[in-house]
């Protein structure tokens, strides 16, 4: 069976679909308001945002549709040698078929790529699937934020060594 899906690097098109994508993911888990990466400016130009020095970002296209998405970027106020896995959301219509464990090594690959050492994430309590997921990938959860994200709603905090 051919896969519908494939993982690709986000292009200046993806902007608007990706915004979408996180405004609507975002707000299923109470991430509203202040401290929360839906109120980021990079929100709406995220393929220039990721083109910076050492970051990255994906996209799942779905039969031609952005349906997800993932990225590193070095920490904002953290250690040279420490990403941040960020904004990594999917519609609800795409989860529970592997594609998150897919797009987590697609970032964890570009990481290692850039020299880091360390990927940091920050999340929320309440999202269980994608705190599993990062378990299962060898997150451990630490006790205290690390760095200067201006994500100050989130409360459950990982790094791994890559």
């Amino acid at each position: 069976m051919t896969s519908r899906w494939k993982i690709r690097p986000i292009q200046p098109r993806d902007d608007a679909a990706v915004a979408a994508i996180i405004r609507t993911v975002m707000p299923e888990y109470g991430a509203i308001g202040d401290g929360f990466a839906i109120n980021d400016p990079e929100v709406d130009w995220m393929q220039r945002a990721y083109s910076l020095p050492r970051s990255a970002y994906f996209v799942v296209d779905m039969d031609g549709k952005v349906v997800g998405g993932g990225g590193v970027a070095p920490l904002a106020g953290g250690d040279e040698d420490t990403c941040e896995l960020r904004k990594m959301y999917f519609l609800k219509s795409i989860r529970g078929q592997g594609i998150g464990s897919e797009m987590l090594r697609r970032c964890l690959d570009a990481a290692r790529s850039f020299g880091f050492r360390f990927c940091y994430l920050e999340t929320l309590a309440g999202m269980n699937d994608a705190i599993r997921l990062y378990e299962k990938h060898g997150f451990k959860r630490i006790g205290a934020p690390r760095g200067r994200t201006g994500h100050g709603g989130c409360d459950t905090y990982y790094l791994l060594e890559l």
